[in-house]
């Protein structure tokens, strides 16, 4: 069968059947099996990558997330990031993660600085221009 792009869940399908079989195998790299193998996991990765995005998660997600899994409390991020006050705004999402912060954490609660930076997202230019009072020209 000769390979093309994937574009129904049915394709998707024998196209894993096909890498799970080949991949038993063990077929060596650079033999034929081994370059179909890479191009079918190519073809498979695409597929999925479009068919079922994944989103980044939010870093407080993030933090609420590791603190459950360690039994953490409020208070015992406090060293890390500055005092019980600044846990509690970062938490409540009133204060964003600094630099200093995102290193700590890292290194404190071995959570990766990635998952910790999350997107930054601009504000729109009107919704910066509204909060700094900015009326326009001639109004």
């Amino acid at each position: 069968m000769d390979l093309k792009i994937i574009k129904s869940d049915r394709q998707h399908r024998q196209y894993l059947a096909e890498a799970e079989s080949l991949a038993a195998a063990g077929p060596r790299l650079g033999t034929p099996e081994g370059d179909r193998l890479e191009l079918l996991g190519m073809l498979i990765d695409k597929y999925e990558g479009e068919r079922y995005p994944f989103e980044e998660p939010d870093p407080i997600a993030v933090l609420r997330f590791r603190m459950e899994e360690q039994g953490l409390l409020q208070k015992d991020l406090a060293p890390l990031l500055g005092g019980r006050n600044r846990v509690s705004e970062v938490l409540a999402g009133k204060r964003p993660l600094t630099v200093a912060m995102i290193r700590a954490l890292s290194e404190g609660l071995r959570i990766p600085a990635e998952l910790l930076i999350g997107k930054m997202q601009a504000k729109p230019l009107e919704a910066r221009q509204k909060r700094a009072g900015y009326r326009g020209r001639g109004r």
